[in-house]
């Protein structure tokens, strides 16, 4: 109540009120602009209409910093809500497998499984990088009960500008990622490393590393032009420095305490060796020397001194097991329909200058031909000859791996990932592209194509089997191991498919990608681009890895965290650890687990069916006439690109007007997030299962539900965005002449969703089994509902003063002004969506 606002100091005291008007103005079917007139004529009547609109500024900055300490109280609740050392943590899987005389079998499968977690910069995050520090800062305060530094921090957090006046540069986001990495992971993958060491392996070293990071920030070219050589180069170079800074530190502790003969002398000279690195001077060490000189030490020191500190300096050695000199696996990636014109503009390039690498009329030539002039590929380029600036920074980009592998070795940046991937010559023309710039004698970066689309899973397998059984790209693999990294994507396949077709798709894609690679010898590799919230396929995602059966590889659990998720799922060192082994132990159950998770004859052909009518029931809705028109003058999708919380675009293609492919899925996500009707999260699951209660055979849906682990995963998280969905907020859209009838369509399909997935459950509520999540949800959308009904007044302002005679410009700058702040709250408010 005490926030230090100049203007207006009554703003504490009045949005409780305000807060109330709401309230009783939705119970009341009011719509958004009769509850914000009624608010001002009842308890500001004398206001003038610029003071007003003031005030609801105030508003949305007050209530932007009551999610901030929220967020924070539930950090600091954290180990309080969830059991440290309950189910899904590593002591609970190690207590369940020694009972059951598993150990063994245990030890065996962590000597190849991974789980990795790789970090985008896809704008899901709202909060600058101060705001995070105070939230941090204010999560310690709670937990210590310091009232006066709470105070401090509160008055701190009402002078901290939330809005940024300029977008974050690529290298920005990389840095902004980089303090998780050096503040929380390090220390929480440093400690779940040491416990599996001493207390599944009783000390023994482990070759597996079972952990790491990916990173996208700096190497993620897809629809971002910002991202150049040079980023990608700083922000590897940044990595690198952040990681010794961090050994460094652990470096000078230790001396402190190694202060015996043959040893104090080594640490000092490995100190000061740190130093050299981070503050530019010359120093060869090498991280082959610097774990050698930690093993000699830690050998003297049980020789000859007690093992006194040698776990510290173990966990220390076991820190470079993890990280070695590059703190994180750095990611490129880049779309395959810009490297199909890349590559057409190198050959191009190279017959105009006389090259004989390519057959002059290898245009000309069928797909089939093409691939086998690709897969024997040999020469280099000269990239002088290179004309175009977007070819030339993409075949840099190709150096900078190279460059990046000889000084931070081969772990910093050995994998491409192709987004969008459609064909077995998109995966080839990488494959040239990568030999000729810079891989002439070996290849040391895994291709990865990513499969998006609904079309494009069902394809997958037959390109993969192409790509098996071609000789080159066979050997290439096998000397990467016979391992092959295939991402799945969920963002772009809930957006093109809805939500139960999706993960249907996803799922079928790979068990038959497990299939075809295993025919051929191949360990195939599941990295899932799993978003945060349930539309973009993430909600509870352990539950997710839990339910897999034996038909689907699960050696390595990768997937991608972005935005709000990487502060909420892994924010805090308590946050880190407890998701990071809840993903070990779900990645891990699987396999150790005697119950039969495959999904059984009967239960895949109503899964199917359920499938197909829910996306025949999206795709009806998504050629609706209205459905574009809707999401752009009734959403916020056109204010996304004006919060410069993100360094990319806010849409793919060039074309002037709107159009769905160009459509990125955070943006559409999240607009209909802030409309309050999470549409991608549940479209078409009424309608699917509507079909079963009219047949009288909705007991096979309800089967389904009960013996499948799967299904019932993605119905629990479609309850979540049922749960996040408030109508009422935009009831008054039923009586539009333009739009009522198409939110019409999506109210009832809300309502038979609803419904049935009660009915379904057996549940007399929503995510009744959940009641922290629940609970959690319940307070965040009340502390928002105030700001999601300025956001509405504004939309509705803006309308009208389009449509007016006279154009008031000025008016309208200062609505969707109004628009792009009220996204900030609501979206950070959501964090509990991961």
């Amino acid at each position: 109540m005490t926030l230090p606002f100049d203007a207006v100091t009554k703003t504490g005291a009045l949005l409780p009120l305000f807060h109330e008007t709401c309230h009783k103005g939705f119970e009341n079917k009011e719509d958004p602009t009769t509850i914000v007139n009624t608010f001002f004529k009842k308890y500001q009547a004398r206001r003038s209409s610029e003071s007003q609109v003031n005030l609801l500024f105030r508003f949305i900055q007050y209530i932007e910093r009551q999610v901030v300490l929220f967020d924070a109280i539930e950090d600091a609740a954290f180990p309080i809500v969830n059991n440290m050392d309950g189910i899904g943590t590593l002591r609970s899987l190690k207590e369940t497998v020694s009972a059951d005389n598993k150990l063994e079998t245990l030890r065996k499968y962590l000597e190849e499984f991974k789980v990795r977690i790789v970090l985008t910069a896809h704008p899901t995050q709202f909060y600058p990088g101060s705001v995070l520090g105070i939230i941090t800062d204010l999560t310690e305060a709670i937990r210590e009960n310091d009232l006066l530094r709470i105070n401090d921090l509160l008055a701190q957090l009402g002078k901290t500008p939330f809005f940024k006046h300029e977008k974050p540069s690529p290298f920005d986001e990389a840095v902004s990622l980089i303090w998780y990495l050096e503040n929380v992971f390090y220390k929480s993958f440093g400690g779940i490393y040491d416990y599996i060491q001493q207390n599944i392996f009783d000390g023994e070293q482990i070759e597996n590393n079972i952990i790491n990071i990916g990173f996208w920030p700096g190497g993620d070219r897809d629809g971002n032009p910002f991202v150049t050589p040079e980023i990608t180069l700083k922000v590897a170079d940044r990595l690198r420095l952040s990681i010794i800074k961090n050994y460094y530190r652990n470096v000078r502790q230790l001396k402190r305490k190694l202060t015996f003969q043959g040893v104090e002398d080594r640490m000092g000279n490995l100190e000061r060796e740190l130093y050299s690195i981070i503050t530019n001077e010359a120093s060869d060490l090498t991280l082959k020397t610097f774990v050698s000189e930690l093993k000699a030490v830690k050998q003297i020191i049980i020789d000859k001194h007690q093992s006194l500190y040698v776990d510290e300096l173990n966990s220390l050695i076991n820190k470079t097991h993890l990280f070695g000199f590059h703190f994180a696996n750095l990611d490129i990636r880049q779309d395959s329909r810009k490297h199909e014109q890349f590559f057409n503009d190198m050959v191009n390039a190279l017959l105009e200058n006389g090259s004989d690498i390519f057959p002059k009329n290898y245009h000309d030539l069928p797909e089939h031909e093409q691939i086998k002039i690709l897969s024997k590929v040999e020469g280099s380029v000269d990239l002088s000859l290179i004309k175009d600036e977007e070819t030339l920074m993409a075949l840099e980009t190709i150096k900078a791996i190279k460059t990046i592998q000889e000084t931070n070795g081969e772990q910093a940046a050995n994998r491409y990932i192709i987004s969008n991937n459609q064909s077995t010559l998109h995966v080839m023309q990488l494959f040239a592209m990568l030999k000729l710039v810079a891989f002439q004698d070996d290849l040391t970066v895994d291709i990865g194509p990513l499969f998006e689309t609904i079309t494009d899973l069902e394809n997958a397998p037959k390109v993969m089997e192409e790509l098996y059984s071609n000789p080159d790209y066979a050997k290439h693999l096998k000397a990467r191991g016979n391992r092959q990294t295939i991402m799945l994507g969920f963002s772009d396949g809930t957006k093109d498919g809805g939500y139960l077709m999706a993960n249907w798709a996803i799922y079928q894609a790979k068990e038959n990608l497990t299939r075809v690679s295993r025919e051929y010898g191949i360990k195939v590799i599941f990295f899932d681009g799993r978003g945060g919230p349930p539309a973009r396929g993430g909600g509870k995602t352990h539950n997710f890895y839990a339910s897999l059966g034996p038909t689907i590889e699960d050696e390595e659990v990768q997937l991608t965290i972005q935005g709000q998720t990487i502060s909420s799922n892994f924010g805090t060192l308590e946050s880190a650890q407890y998701n990071l082994e809840q993903l070990i132990s779900s990645g891990i159950g699987n396999s150790l687990s005697d119950a039969d998770l495959s999904m059984q004859p009967e239960n895949r052909e109503v899964m199917t069916d359920l499938a197909n009518r829910s996306y025949e029931a999206y795709a009806n809705f998504k050629a609706h006439p209205k459905f574009i028109s809707y999401l752009e003058h009734m959403s916020t999708l056109k204010y996304y690109a004006k919060t410069n919380i993100g360094s990319r675009p806010s849409k793919r293609g060039k074309s002037e007007g709107l159009v769905f492919e160009d459509l990125r899925a955070i943006p559409f996500v999240g607009s209909w997030s802030q409309l309050k009707q999470n549409v991608p999260g549940f479209f078409g699951v009424g309608t699917a299962l509507k079909h079963y209660e009219d047949i009288g055979e909705f007991d096979k849906a309800q089967h389904l539900f009960k013996t499948s682990a799967f299904f019932k995963t993605l119905i629990e998280n479609s309850m979540m965005s049922l749960s996040k969905s408030f109508f009422d907020l935009t009831r008054y859209m039923s009586e539009d002449e333009e739009y009522g009838e198409f939110w019409n369509v999506i109210y009832k399909e809300y309502e038979v969703s609803k419904r049935l997935i009660l009915k379904l459950t057996g549940y007399k509520e929503l995510m009744q089994e959940e009641p922290s999540g629940k609970a959690s949800i319940a307070v965040r959308e009340s502390i928002v509902l105030p700001l999601l009904t300025i956001q509405q007044y504004a939309l509705k302002k803006i309308q009208e003063l389009e449509k007016a005679e006279v154009r008031d410009e000025e008016q309208i700058k200062i609505f969707e002004k109004m628009v792009t702040r009220s996204l900030f709250g609501n979206i950070n408010a959501s964090r509990n969506s991961a």
